[in-house]
């Protein structure tokens, strides 16, 4: 039997009103089949297969019908080789018209997929694994060799399916699940809105990696959130260039074109490549990184290129600079906008904020050291700011709160937040306040610092965990470093904290930008030292140290790995 999971009590939404038919049930499925009566023989997903002749892309294209017919038919064959509904399954599946088949698939039988970024590193990636006692493994074959190779889930897996041909590890190939299923109707599994829908692993670039544990419900009110943020239309057309995201187009009713990219490697995405998709499907709607969004208004600028389509574009991961925004805005219709909503894997969506409030307003206030503007909560999430602490707080009080300018710790409330991680109740106790009129009961702390101006609109200030605590007071990260990066020959900094002789000193971390041609390290040290000396809080940063090219996450290329330049700049300054 499987291990029962915490579930959570986010309330079912109801079904869009733009998808008439769509069953009541709290699947986050059941908008497939609904879409699929809607707009049968829309394209639903353009995946690319190789190149014509001329250069050009080629593409296969599932059908709304199709999809939801290949999906209903592996949920039928899942079923059929013995997969209940509540088991824990592993999916290590490339972005393909596989992977949202499957994907759908387990949603439809009330199965628990298992997501887990393997760009967060094999020590990591087997640890989560572990963790989740995951009892069916189904992966491309790469990722069964590394199964066997590496003794991922040796413990719990009982049974193993193929996406490709199998080479010599047993168990069934998606193939044969598929005629296990047969062609007769699937009935979906009327599944609960608290009830576990996926098991989604952060991706550990600020800590451990965790498993959030997401609810039908959960996963259907971000549906909503998402298309009321944004007014997503069933008939757009979405370039996704993180593949998760790529799973809410087909509840939007949107199309999918799966560009051709490693999506573990968004920083070295070929420009054109994504260029060529955009304007080849007149693509509406895109997700990018930042580092994704400052490559293509890069190329873009330089060759001249437009993108006549694209309407809007959704950047998150890290704090997106306004220059990057401001240069792929000229990429753009004049009409058009950037949006950077405000997340985490935990909750999201929680706050978001366009591109001519940034450019208009914030983004004079973000160079002065005010932080980053992340905007105002998506309806019906709720922010407050509450004093900074590192130990558990067991249950909401509003003696907690803040006044709107003082900084402090984010948590939110609302229908998207997670209720606890898979098997790691410390995490949880750390990250969750109790609170019985909260959906789910529970409030999330975001583990970001931040504050709330008059408006209502949060200010992002960085990590709790990367604050640096001196004799002289506490600097936050993003206030500091948004001085520094004003520098026209810096790319980005990062401010750490070293530590000699039971004192902890400020230290900036500098990795220059090539693009801005040769910089003399010395010049630049001290035009960085005249520019925080114009404002209080970095008056006190002396310490520059000028780093190659700064760690970061693998899933965004944006995160950086603080904690790295921490050891590093600390080897540095005392050898």
């Amino acid at each position: 039997m499987s291990a029962a999971l915490p579930t959570s009590a986010a309330p079912p939404v109801a079904p869009a009103p733009d998808l008439p038919g769509a069953a009541p049930s709290a699947n986050i499925a059941a908008v497939l089949p609904a879409m699929a009566r809607l707009r049968p023989d829309a394209p639903a997903i353009h995946f690319p297969v190789g190149r014509r002749p001329g250069g050009r892309l080629r593409y296969d294209t599932y059908t709304y019908r199709r999809l939801d017919e290949e999906s209903d038919r592996i949920a039928a064959g899942l079923q059929a080789i013995g997969i209940r509904r509540g088991t824990r399954t592993v999916l290590m599946v490339k972005p393909s018209l596989e992977f949202f088949a499957l994907t759908f698939a387990l949603f439809k039988a009330g199965i628990v997929p298992v997501l887990v970024d393997p760009g967060m590193g094999v020590r990591n990636l087997k640890a989560c694994l572990a963790e989740a006692e995951p009892e069916v493994f189904i992966g491309i074959p790469q990722a069964q060799l590394a199964r066997l190779l590496l003794g991922w889930g040796r413990r719990t897996i009982r049974t193993v399916i193929t996406v490709g041909p199998r080479l010599g590890w047993g168990g069934r190939t998606l193939a044969e699940v598929k005629r296990a299923g047969g062609a007769a109707p699937y009935r979906m599994a009327a599944t609960r809105a608290d009830e576990p829908a996926a098991i989604l692993f952060t991706s550990g670039s600020t800590g451990i990696p965790k498993g959030a544990i997401y609810s039908h419900g959960n996963f259907m009110a971000q549906v909503e959130l998402i298309r009321a943020a944004y007014d997503i239309r069933p008939g757009e057309i979405d370039l996704p260039t993180f593949p998760l995201f790529a799973l809410f187009d087909p509840a939007l009713g949107m199309t999918t074109v799966v560009p051709d990219m490693d999506a573990s490697r968004p920083a070295a995405a070929d420009p054109a490549r994504l260029i060529e998709a955009i304007n080849e499907f007149g693509v509406t709607f895109m997700f990018g990184s930042p580092a994704v969004i400052n490559n293509l208004g890069r190329y873009g600028v330089a060759h001249g290129v437009t993108l006549p389509t694209l309407r809007r574009a959704l950047s998150a991961g890290a704090p997106v600079p306004a220059q990057v925004i401001e240069r792929f805005l000229r990429l753009l219709p004049a009409d058009s906008q950037v949006f950077t909503p405000y997340g985490a894997t935990e909750a999201l969506p929680v706050c978001s904020i366009g591109s001519r409030e940034i450019l208009g307003e914030t983004r004079a206030r973000t160079d002065a050291g005010a932080g980053v503007c992340v905007g105002r909560p998506v309806p019906p999430m709720e922010v407050r700011i509450i004093r900074i602490a590192d130990e558990p707080i067991e249950r909401w009080d509003e003696a907690l709160c803040l006044p709107p300018g003082e900084i402090g710790e984010i948590v939110v409330r609302g229908p998207t937040v997670t209720t606890g991680y898979y098997k790691r109740p410390q995490h949880t106790a750390l990250a969750k306040l109790r609170d019985d009129a909260a959906p789910g009961g529970v409030r999330h702390r975001m583990g970001d610092l931040g504050y709330l101006d008059a408006q209502g609109r949060l200010w992002f200030c960085g990590r709790k965990s990367h604050r640096v605590i001196t004799p002289e007071g506490t600097l936050f990260t993003i206030p500091c470093e948004a001085v520094f990066n004003t520098h026209p020959q810096v790319y980005r900094t990062a401010l750490v904290g070293v530590t000699a002789n039971g004192r902890t000193e400020p230290a900036l971390c500098v990795e220059l930008d090539r693009a801005a041609g040769p910089a003399n390290p010395e010049t630049v040290r001290r035009e960085l030292l005249e520019l925080g000396a114009r404002h209080a809080h970095t008056r006190g940063i002396q310490r520059m140290l000028f780093h190659p090219a700064f760690p970061v996450d693998v899933r965004h290329n944006a995160k950086i790995f603080r904690e790295k330049l921490a050891e590093w700049a600390q080897a540095r300054s005392y050898r």
